[in-house]
């Protein structure tokens, strides 16, 4: 499937309020390798098997939660195509200057209907994956073992309102897909509960959940290999005292086997693997929020109060 427009998820800045604790936590506990800080004070990393220079950025605030996500695109020219159907679209569009984050080239930034700022880069810095380009190992001996060692940032869920309005801009004017959702409860008002969207051969890249507060985050999300490695990471969690919220389980959406957990800030994290691989001729699959349960947890069948309460 060629990708010529939005290729993946590229870095979350988080809010973190210590940075030293939190700083320990990404490097010693999850096993991101750090590359940089700036003078602002941020802290970047990336997961050992990216080749860009970050996927997520820490900020020390005094509140926790999500400064932005952000979505790499093909090329500059994808960039300067995206900004001008996002203002034809309606939507007041910030062009954020190359170099405000380390090696990352312009960005353009948007809110979404439901709160949250989104933005699209073209360049960022290839530093690599600590393995040769000829003949290489298939790990990293360094890092890809140190912590829980995810393979990627894989996706973002955040909550908030007008999420159908957040769709009709991913799918109209991004190029995303709709994979599956979740449907209002029945005698209420009609609608979607709930979304997950692709923008290529995933289970999905964003979701988004109706929450009455504006751009609330549920969760970043890093890659594991299997099943095993994520049991190990709930190993390593219980090591280091890491609360849980739910987990090791398995979804019925998107059939992915899950922790999620807490890091010290009180920001969710998941360690995610599994699911399926969909196309953009895939046919949504529906829940009804009476379902929800064995949609979040299936063993348990059972929908934690905490998954839709416990927000940053």
């Amino acid at each position: 499937m060629a990708l010529t427009g939005v290729l993946r998820p590229g870095h979350a800045q988080i809010r973190v309020l210590d940075m030293a604790a939190a700083t320990k936590f990404y490097g010693d506990v999850l096993g991101l390798v750090e590359t940089g800080r700036d003078k602002q004070g941020r802290v970047y990393y990336k997961c050992w098997d990216e080749r860009d220079h970050n996927s997520l950025v820490l900020r020390q605030a005094d509140q926790a939660g999500l400064d932005f996500f952000a979505f790499k695109v093909l090329d500059k020219a994808t960039l300067e195509k995206f900004d001008a159907d996002l203002k034809a679209y309606g939507l007041k569009t910030e062009r954020i200057p190359a170099g405000d984050m380390l090696e990352t080239g312009e960005r353009v930034r948007f809110e979404l209907p439901s709160g949250h700022l989104i933005e699209l880069y073209a360049e960022k810095t290839q530093v690599g994956n600590g393995l040769p380009n000829l003949n290489p190992p298939p790990w990293d001996l360094k890092n890809s073992e140190r912590g829980i060692a995810p393979v990627r940032m894989d996706h973002c869920l955040m909550y908030g309102p007008n999420i159908d309005q957040n769709k009709k801009i991913f799918m109209e004017v991004l190029g995303f897909y709709l994979v599956e959702r979740v449907f209002m409860p029945k005698g209420g008002p009609a609608g979607e509960a709930a979304i997950w969207l692709s923008c290529g051969h995933k289970s999905h890249d964003v979701a988004f959940v109706v929450h009455e507060q504006p751009g609330k985050l549920h969760h970043v999300s890093f890659w594991l290999n299997s099943w095993e490695k994520t049991l190990r990471a709930g190993d390593i969690m219980s090591m280091n005292e890491v609360p849980i919220d739910i987990g090791p389980t398995r979804h019925g959406i998107t059939r992915g086997e899950t922790i999620y957990a807490f890091d010290p800030s009180g920001n969710r994290f998941e360690t995610f693997a599994g699911g399926y691989q969909p196309y953009p001729d895939w046919i949504p699959t529906d829940w009804e929020f009476e379902s929800l349960g064995p949609g979040l947890d299936y063993p348990q069948r059972k929908l934690h109060e905490s998954f839709l309460t416990v927000l940053t």
